[in-house]
Protein backbone atom coordinates (compact mmCIF):
# COMPACT_ATOMS: atom_id res chain seq x y z
CA UNK A 1 0.00 0.00 0.00
CA UNK A 2 0.97 3.65 -0.40
CA UNK A 3 -0.05 6.91 1.23
CA UNK A 4 0.37 8.68 -2.12
CA UNK A 5 -3.03 7.44 -3.30
CA UNK A 6 -5.82 6.97 -0.76
CA UNK A 7 -8.96 4.92 -1.20
CA UNK A 8 -12.36 5.41 0.41
CA UNK A 9 -15.61 3.66 -0.39
CA UNK A 10 -18.89 5.57 -0.41
CA UNK A 11 -21.64 3.05 -1.05
CA UNK A 12 -21.07 1.72 -4.55
CA UNK A 13 -18.45 4.39 -5.35
CA UNK A 14 -14.69 4.23 -4.82
CA UNK A 15 -13.03 7.59 -4.10
CA UNK A 16 -9.34 7.70 -5.05
CA UNK A 17 -7.41 10.77 -3.89
CA UNK A 18 -3.98 11.72 -5.19
CA UNK A 19 -2.09 12.62 -2.02
CA UNK A 20 1.42 13.80 -2.83
CA UNK A 21 1.62 17.44 -1.71
CA UNK A 22 2.16 20.11 -2.66
CA UNK A 23 1.25 19.37 -6.30
CA UNK A 24 0.04 15.72 -6.21
CA UNK A 25 2.73 14.67 -8.68
CA UNK A 26 2.97 11.09 -9.95
CA UNK A 27 5.90 8.72 -9.46
CA UNK A 28 6.50 5.02 -9.95
CA UNK A 29 5.09 4.19 -6.51
CA UNK A 30 1.80 6.02 -7.02
CA UNK A 31 1.37 4.90 -10.65
CA UNK A 32 1.94 1.27 -9.68
CA UNK A 33 -0.56 1.68 -6.85
CA UNK A 34 -3.13 3.18 -9.23
CA UNK A 35 -2.90 0.17 -11.52
CA UNK A 36 -3.20 -2.25 -8.61
CA UNK A 37 -6.10 -0.42 -6.97
CA UNK A 38 -8.14 -0.24 -10.18
CA UNK A 39 -7.53 -3.92 -10.85
CA UNK A 40 -8.75 -4.73 -7.33
CA UNK A 41 -11.81 -2.52 -7.76
CA UNK A 42 -12.62 -4.40 -10.96
CA UNK A 43 -13.02 -7.55 -8.88
CA UNK A 44 -15.23 -5.90 -6.23
CA UNK A 45 -18.88 -6.55 -7.19
CA UNK A 46 -20.08 -3.77 -4.87
CA UNK A 47 -18.19 -1.00 -6.70
CA UNK A 48 -19.95 0.52 -9.71
CA UNK A 49 -18.15 3.87 -10.06
CA UNK A 50 -14.82 5.50 -9.33
CA UNK A 51 -14.13 9.17 -8.52
CA UNK A 52 -10.58 10.52 -8.78
CA UNK A 53 -9.56 13.82 -7.20
CA UNK A 54 -6.56 15.62 -5.70
CA UNK A 55 -5.74 16.43 -2.10
CA UNK A 56 -5.72 20.12 -1.22
CA UNK A 57 -7.23 23.23 -2.74
CA UNK A 58 -4.77 24.22 -5.48
CA UNK A 59 -3.78 21.13 -7.45
CA UNK A 60 -5.65 18.25 -8.96
CA UNK A 61 -2.26 17.05 -10.17
CA UNK A 62 0.79 18.66 -11.74
CA UNK A 63 1.75 15.40 -13.47
CA UNK A 64 5.21 13.90 -13.29
CA UNK A 65 7.90 15.14 -10.94
CA UNK A 66 10.36 16.76 -13.37
CA UNK A 67 13.24 16.11 -10.97
CA UNK A 68 13.11 12.54 -12.26
CA UNK A 69 14.10 13.71 -15.75
CA UNK A 70 16.68 16.37 -14.92
CA UNK A 71 19.60 14.01 -15.50
CA UNK A 72 18.51 13.01 -19.01
CA UNK A 73 18.55 9.29 -18.14
CA UNK A 74 16.78 7.41 -20.95
CA UNK A 75 16.29 4.29 -18.81
CA UNK A 76 14.36 6.33 -16.23
CA UNK A 77 12.34 7.91 -19.05
CA UNK A 78 11.36 4.52 -20.46
CA UNK A 79 10.42 3.19 -17.02
CA UNK A 80 8.28 6.23 -16.25
CA UNK A 81 6.58 6.15 -19.65
CA UNK A 82 5.78 2.47 -19.14
CA UNK A 83 4.25 2.86 -15.68
CA UNK A 84 2.35 5.99 -16.75
CA UNK A 85 0.89 4.03 -19.65
CA UNK A 86 0.07 0.97 -17.59
CA UNK A 87 -1.55 3.02 -14.83
CA UNK A 88 -3.69 5.27 -16.98
CA UNK A 89 -4.66 2.57 -19.48
CA UNK A 90 -5.82 0.38 -16.60
CA UNK A 91 -7.89 3.31 -15.35
CA UNK A 92 -9.37 3.81 -18.82
CA UNK A 93 -10.42 0.16 -18.83
CA UNK A 94 -12.08 0.26 -15.41
CA UNK A 95 -15.26 -1.77 -15.85
CA UNK A 96 -17.49 0.86 -14.22
CA UNK A 97 -17.83 4.62 -14.66
CA UNK A 98 -14.80 6.77 -13.78
CA UNK A 99 -15.18 10.47 -13.02
CA UNK A 100 -12.36 12.99 -12.59
CA UNK A 101 -13.14 15.69 -10.01
CA UNK A 102 -10.65 18.37 -11.14
CA UNK A 103 -10.21 20.57 -8.09
CA UNK A 104 -7.39 22.80 -9.34
CA UNK A 105 -4.45 22.76 -11.72
CA UNK A 106 -4.39 19.70 -13.99
CA UNK A 107 -1.09 19.85 -15.83
CA UNK A 108 0.69 17.31 -18.00
CA UNK A 109 0.19 13.85 -16.53
CA UNK A 110 -2.35 15.43 -14.20
CA UNK A 111 -4.57 16.22 -17.17
CA UNK A 112 -3.76 12.90 -18.82
CA UNK A 113 -5.14 10.96 -15.85
CA UNK A 114 -8.34 13.00 -16.13
CA UNK A 115 -8.45 12.21 -19.85
CA UNK A 116 -8.29 8.51 -18.97
CA UNK A 117 -11.55 8.86 -17.03
CA UNK A 118 -14.98 8.58 -18.62
CA UNK A 119 -16.27 11.94 -17.39
CA UNK A 120 -14.59 15.13 -16.13
CA UNK A 121 -16.00 17.73 -13.71
CA UNK A 122 -13.81 20.79 -13.14
CA UNK A 123 -14.07 23.52 -10.55
CA UNK A 124 -14.50 27.05 -11.90
CA UNK A 125 -10.92 28.06 -11.03
CA UNK A 126 -9.29 24.97 -12.56
CA UNK A 127 -6.59 25.35 -15.21
CA UNK A 128 -5.77 22.54 -17.65
CA UNK A 129 -2.76 22.11 -19.94
CA UNK A 130 -0.36 19.66 -21.57
CA UNK A 131 2.83 21.77 -21.40
CA UNK A 132 5.39 18.99 -21.89
CA UNK A 133 6.87 20.50 -25.06
CA UNK A 134 7.88 23.61 -23.12
CA UNK A 135 10.45 21.47 -21.29
CA UNK A 136 11.49 19.36 -24.28
CA UNK A 137 9.14 16.45 -23.57
CA UNK A 138 5.78 15.23 -24.86
CA UNK A 139 2.63 13.73 -23.32
CA UNK A 140 3.39 10.01 -23.02
CA UNK A 141 0.38 8.73 -21.07
CA UNK A 142 -2.31 8.95 -23.72
CA UNK A 143 -2.49 12.72 -23.96
CA UNK A 144 -1.87 13.11 -27.69
CA UNK A 145 -4.58 10.53 -28.45
CA UNK A 146 -7.22 11.11 -25.78
CA UNK A 147 -7.15 14.90 -26.05
CA UNK A 148 -7.49 14.79 -29.83
CA UNK A 149 -10.44 12.42 -29.53
CA UNK A 150 -12.25 14.65 -27.05
CA UNK A 151 -11.65 18.15 -28.42
CA UNK A 152 -10.59 17.63 -32.03
CA UNK A 153 -7.26 18.07 -33.75
CA UNK A 154 -7.26 21.86 -33.74
CA UNK A 155 -7.64 22.36 -30.00
CA UNK A 156 -5.34 19.44 -29.27
CA UNK A 157 -2.66 21.16 -31.35
CA UNK A 158 -3.26 24.49 -29.61
CA UNK A 159 -2.80 22.89 -26.20
CA UNK A 160 0.07 20.54 -27.04
CA UNK A 161 1.99 22.37 -29.77
CA UNK A 162 1.35 25.94 -28.59
CA UNK A 163 1.30 25.20 -24.86
CA UNK A 164 -2.05 26.90 -24.41
CA UNK A 165 -3.62 26.71 -20.95
CA UNK A 166 -7.38 26.77 -20.67
CA UNK A 167 -9.82 27.45 -17.86
CA UNK A 168 -12.99 25.64 -16.99
CA UNK A 169 -15.28 27.78 -19.15
CA UNK A 170 -13.25 27.14 -22.29
CA UNK A 171 -12.80 23.48 -21.39
CA UNK A 172 -16.58 23.09 -21.22
CA UNK A 173 -17.06 24.80 -24.59
CA UNK A 174 -14.63 22.53 -26.41
CA UNK A 175 -15.79 19.30 -24.76
CA UNK A 176 -12.77 18.67 -22.56
CA UNK A 177 -15.00 18.58 -19.47
CA UNK A 178 -18.70 17.84 -19.03
CA UNK A 179 -19.54 20.04 -16.04
CA UNK A 180 -18.27 23.03 -14.04
CA UNK A 181 -18.54 23.00 -10.26
CA UNK A 182 -17.99 25.89 -7.83
CA UNK A 183 -14.65 26.14 -6.06
CA UNK A 184 -14.43 23.27 -3.60
CA UNK A 185 -17.40 21.48 -5.16
CA UNK A 186 -15.95 19.09 -7.73
CA UNK A 187 -15.73 16.09 -5.42
CA UNK A 188 -19.32 16.47 -4.20
CA UNK A 189 -20.57 16.90 -7.77
CA UNK A 190 -18.63 13.84 -8.93
CA UNK A 191 -19.90 11.71 -6.04
CA UNK A 192 -23.47 12.84 -6.79
CA UNK A 193 -23.07 11.83 -10.42
CA UNK A 194 -21.49 8.53 -9.37
CA UNK A 195 -24.53 7.84 -7.20
CA UNK A 196 -26.67 7.95 -10.33
CA UNK A 197 -24.61 5.08 -11.71
CA UNK A 198 -25.98 2.90 -8.91
CA UNK A 199 -29.42 3.20 -10.54
CA UNK A 200 -28.04 1.48 -13.64
CA UNK A 201 -27.32 -2.20 -14.00
CA UNK A 202 -23.54 -2.51 -13.51
CA UNK A 203 -23.36 -5.36 -16.01
CA UNK A 204 -25.18 -3.23 -18.59
CA UNK A 205 -22.92 -0.25 -17.88
CA UNK A 206 -19.80 -2.35 -18.39
CA UNK A 207 -21.03 -3.59 -21.79
CA UNK A 208 -22.16 -0.11 -22.87
CA UNK A 209 -18.80 1.41 -21.95
CA UNK A 210 -16.92 -1.19 -23.98
CA UNK A 211 -19.09 -0.51 -27.03
CA UNK A 212 -18.79 3.27 -26.75
CA UNK A 213 -15.00 3.06 -26.51
CA UNK A 214 -14.83 0.79 -29.56
CA UNK A 215 -15.81 3.79 -31.66
CA UNK A 216 -12.28 5.11 -31.19
CA UNK A 217 -10.58 2.38 -33.19
CA UNK A 218 -13.07 0.83 -35.61
CA UNK A 219 -15.76 1.97 -38.04
CA UNK A 220 -19.29 2.22 -36.63
CA UNK A 221 -20.68 -0.48 -38.89
CA UNK A 222 -18.14 -2.95 -37.52
CA UNK A 223 -19.38 -2.33 -33.98
CA UNK A 224 -23.10 -2.68 -34.71
CA UNK A 225 -23.07 -6.52 -34.81
CA UNK A 226 -21.12 -6.52 -31.52
CA UNK A 227 -23.74 -4.19 -30.04
CA UNK A 228 -26.53 -6.62 -30.91
CA UNK A 229 -24.54 -9.58 -29.60
CA UNK A 230 -23.81 -7.77 -26.32
CA UNK A 231 -27.53 -7.06 -25.92
CA UNK A 232 -28.29 -10.77 -26.17
CA UNK A 233 -25.39 -11.67 -23.87
CA UNK A 234 -26.97 -9.63 -21.08
CA UNK A 235 -29.72 -12.22 -20.90
CA UNK A 236 -27.16 -14.53 -19.27
CA UNK A 237 -26.94 -12.12 -16.31
CA UNK A 238 -28.97 -11.95 -13.13
CA UNK A 239 -29.13 -8.17 -13.41
CA UNK A 240 -31.08 -8.35 -16.68
CA UNK A 241 -33.85 -10.39 -15.10
CA UNK A 242 -33.81 -8.24 -11.96
CA UNK A 243 -33.98 -4.99 -13.91
CA UNK A 244 -36.91 -5.95 -16.10
CA UNK A 245 -38.90 -7.53 -13.27
CA UNK A 246 -38.23 -4.60 -10.92
CA UNK A 247 -39.59 -2.23 -13.54
CA UNK A 248 -42.68 -4.33 -14.14
CA UNK A 249 -43.23 -4.68 -10.38
CA UNK A 250 -42.70 -0.92 -9.85
CA UNK A 251 -39.88 -1.36 -7.34
CA UNK A 252 -36.22 -0.37 -7.14
CA UNK A 253 -33.89 -3.05 -8.58
CA UNK A 254 -31.35 -4.80 -6.38
CA UNK A 255 -28.30 -5.24 -8.56
CA UNK A 256 -25.97 -8.21 -8.09
CA UNK A 257 -23.34 -7.15 -10.66
CA UNK A 258 -23.44 -10.56 -12.24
Amino acid sequence: MTSLLTLEKHGHTALLTMNNPPANTWNIESLTALKRMVQELNTDPDIYALVLTGQGEKFFSAGADLNLFAGGDMAIARDMARVFGEGFETLAQFRGVSIAAINGYAMGGGLEVALACDIRIAEEQAVMALPEATVGLLPCAGGTQNLSWLVGEGWAKRMILCGERIGADQALKIGLIEEIAPTGGAKAAALALANKVANQSPTSVAKCKQLIQQARFQPMFHALPAEREAFADLFHTEDQKEGVNAFLQKRKPEWKNR
